[in-house]
């Protein structure tokens, strides 16, 4: 099933929201990887915290940016810039976090944040 599709069954969709739900789905993914990611931290036999918050505050973030950003009906373009915006610094401050370690997860989840901010910053240029 494809969150594009159910966007663009809203009755005040076209075809301008396109990056908007490719954004949405892509924060969706990013707080399942940031909240993984946090828990495998908790495993490791190091100090994780920093990253672990990070990992934890992104997914947040990430999770209030899909759902505000897949309500088409009467929403404020101002808090939805805003948190496409706060969106995009949380997965690249999470990016640079992970990117400082050398577990596999959190390499991986870097590389999702980094999609995430790209499609959330396509989503902002269309909106």
């Amino acid at each position: 099933m494809s969150l594009e599709k159910m966007i663009a069954l809203h009755p005040h969709a076209d075809h301008r929201f396109d990056p908007l739900a490719r954004a949405a789905r892509h924060a969706g993914l990013c707080a399942l990887f940031c909240t993984s990611c946090a828990d495998a931290c908790a495993a490791e036999d190091m100090d994780m915290r920093q990253c672990i918050r990070m990992c934890l505050d992104t997914a947040d973030i990430a999770t209030a940016t899909s759902r505000i950003a897949t309500r088409l009906t009467a929403y404020d373009a101002t808090l939805r810039r805003r948190t496409l915006e706060l969106c995009i610094e949380a997965c690249t401050l999470c990016a640079a976090e992970c990117d400082r370690h050398d577990h596999d997860h959190c390499k991986l989840c870097a590389t999702m944040c980094r999609e995430c901010a790209d499609d959330c910053r396509a989503a902002l240029a269309s909106l």
